[in-house]
């Protein structure tokens, strides 16, 4: 949705005429329209609320261990590569198996010549 349907300060507006209208006449309704319905629909959005909060903070946790995890994979690969390349070299079949270039892949440097004044 682009569009916001309703005020972000709803629940307060909210409140503020479930009270009001208690004080006017608590027995006043508006065809099926009374205190109790506006009240039931006050806590259904409030336990909404309150489950987006507390699924937001599972998420948060599930994202943080994937995090974790992710960074001690990326610890033992670098680790796997690094083995590989001393013990095969840095120009062998093997290093380029586990995910490396080979030296003899690479680019060589360019070096650009100094400017003179």
């Amino acid at each position: 949705m682009s569009k916001k349907l309703v005020p972000s300060d709803l629940v307060e507006q909210a409140k503020r005429v479930l009270d009001a209208w208690g004080q006017i006449d608590d027995g006043l309704t508006f065809g099926p329209l009374n205190t109790g319905a506006l009240t039931m629909d006050l806590n259904h959005v409030r336990g909404t609320e309150e489950q987006i909060t507390n699924l937001e903070n599972t998420l948060t946790n599930v994202r943080n261990q994937r995090d974790a995890y992710s960074l001690a994979m990326w610890d033992k690969v670098k680790r796997v590569r690094a083995a590989v390349k001393g013990i095969y070299g840095d120009d062998s079949s093997q290093y380029e198996m586990v995910g490396g270039t080979r030296l003899s892949d690479r680019k060589a440097m360019r070096r650009t010549p100094a400017t003179i004044l």
